[in-house]
């Protein structure tokens, strides 16, 4: 039986080595990537017909944060499992991801804030009942962000998504 001829797989220093992205792409795809989640925000907010004026600062802070945590992750994670593969594998990759970074990143952002302003009610630090406190109190804002949350990446965080995904597939060779 025939088999397809694969290159070699790489050493796993090898891959590691492969997989750092080069400054430009890194650094600075960050903080575009983290503001075009923002203008998402923005953008599905204004589609939603959803007007908070008082935390709209926030709400696009926290998605311009998430994603440039997201993006800094994604990127060498998706160059690490796509090095060598063919350009659909890459985009599949970085597809993934990015989106489950980002959204990763923004809901960890989320249930910190969120846990920040029930602290004030919690056991002190180190105790058993604080640590239940902070595991149920994260949890819960994670909720929240799935529910009320995710649906400000949509639908124009699914475009700019397939947009990176394919500038990432074809940068990552």
């Amino acid at each position: 039986m025939l088999q397809a001829s694969r290159p070699s797989p790489l050493n796993l220093r090898a891959r590691l080595a492969a997989s750092v992205p080069s400054l430009g792409l890194w650094l600075l795809g960050a903080p575009v990537w983290g503001a075009v989640m923002a203008l998402s925000c923005l953008l599905a907010m204004w589609m939603l017909h959803w007007t908070p004026y008082a935390h709209r600062d926030q709400l696009l802070l926290l998605f311009l944060g998430g994603g440039m945590l997201g993006w800094l992750t994604a990127v060498p994670v998706t160059r690490f499992f796509s090095l060598e593969r063919p350009i659909e594998t890459r985009f599949a990759a970085g597809f993934l991801f990015l989106s489950v970074g980002t959204v990763a990143f923004t809901a960890f952002l989320f249930a910190m804030q969120y846990r920040s302003f029930y602290a004030q009610w919690h056991a002190p630090f180190g105790t058993w009942i604080w640590a239940f406190q902070f595991v149920f109190t994260s949890a819960s804002a994670v909720f929240q962000f799935s529910v009320l949350g995710l649906r400000l990446f949509l639908p124009f965080g699914l475009v700019f998504l397939l947009a990176a995904s394919l500038l990432l597939a074809r940068r990552n060779r």
